[in-house]
């Protein structure tokens, strides 16, 4: 197997994208030496200004080996950078475009309708840069707040009730807890007059290594079901995961379909499940899907 990789990732600027494709980059780096070079493309620019921005970067970089991008943004730039370079090109979304144009697609489960086509690895979630979990003690609590969303409401109320539950159930231990961009912030000036025993740490404060360090300590880890990124990133760490409950405004809808699948599997345990016996369940497995597809991507180009 090859020893080193040059990687280009072409970004649109969003986090969560950037996450995913460095989820895959950092996943390959645990198996063989990586150099990674970011591609940035700006927000809208046209179609041809970004093409054109891409080349222009790529001008600077050492030939790559692999290119990765996720965000509709990238797609052109994706498969126009592959075609220069004669690099295969992963995109790690459902695409916009045919799937046949790109050289791989990562595609979370609950965005594929019918069975995977050879050029398609379907994940349980978006990948993500949590790492391994480790021997080290796992005696944190943590509690990950979102907010209003395309498929979820808002009960601000219900959220901060059994918040109070979770607390009063294990008295006198620490509990952390971060929020979201999407937090209202009514919310978050409530939860603070509420709770001053929580520690809170604004999503305007945390770096990008803040969660991953804080979950890889945490043994339990609560999170409201419209942040499905972040169950998913809970799940990677090795963390027992509870859900908060937040309305439903598409219970039918795909992410619903996902959370329902880590529901009925066990990797989740509900609010309503939890107040029964005050238990989190224990995962089947932890959900190592980044380094999955890191090991399926190496075996089909880099034997």
């Amino acid at each position: 197997m090859i020893s080193h990789l040059t990687l280009w990732v072409v970004s649109d600027g969003k986090p969560g994208h950037e996450n995913q494709s460095l989820g895959l980059a950092e996943a390959l780096g645990r198996h063989v030496t990586v150099a990674i070079h970011g591609i940035r493309l700006t927000p809208g620019e046209s179609l041809l200004d970004r093409i054109r921005s891409a080349f222009h970067q790529a001008k600077k970089l050492p030939r790559p080996d692999l290119i990765l991008g996720a965000g509709h943004t990238t797609h052109i730039a994706l498969i126009a950078l592959a075609r220069r370079t004669g690099a295969p090109c992963v995109v790690l979304m459902k695409p916009s475009l045919p799937a046949m144009l790109f050289d791989l697609c990562i595609v979370p489960l609950h965005d594929l309708r019918g069975q995977p086509g050879e050029d398609v690895i379907a994940t349980m979630g978006a990948l993500n840069r949590v790492p391994a979990p480790t021997d080290g003690p796992r005696d944190g609590r943590l509690m990950l707040i979102g907010g209003p969303s395309a498929s979820h409401g808002w009960d601000g109320d219900a959220v901060l009730d059994a918040i109070g539950e979770i607390i009063a159930a294990s008295p006198g231990a620490p509990w952390e807890l971060t929020d979201s961009r999407r937090t209202p912030e009514e919310f978050r000036k409530a939860l603070r007059e509420r709770f001053p025993q929580l520690t809170v740490f604004p999503h305007e404060e945390t770096g990008p290594e803040w969660l991953p360090a804080r979950l890889a300590r945490a043994g339990e880890t609560w999170v409201t079901e419209d942040s499905v990124s972040m169950i998913h990133e809970a799940l990677s760490s090795g963390s027992k995961v509870g859900l908060l409950p937040v309305p439903w405004k598409k219970p039918r809808g795909r992410i619903a379909r996902g959370l329902a699948r880590l529901i009925v599997e066990g990797f989740v345990t509900t609010f309503r499940d939890w107040r029964e016996i005050h238990v989190l369940d224990h995962p089947p497995m932890v959900l190592r899907e980044a380094d999955r597809c890191a090991k399926l991507v190496l075996a089909r180009w880099f034997r």
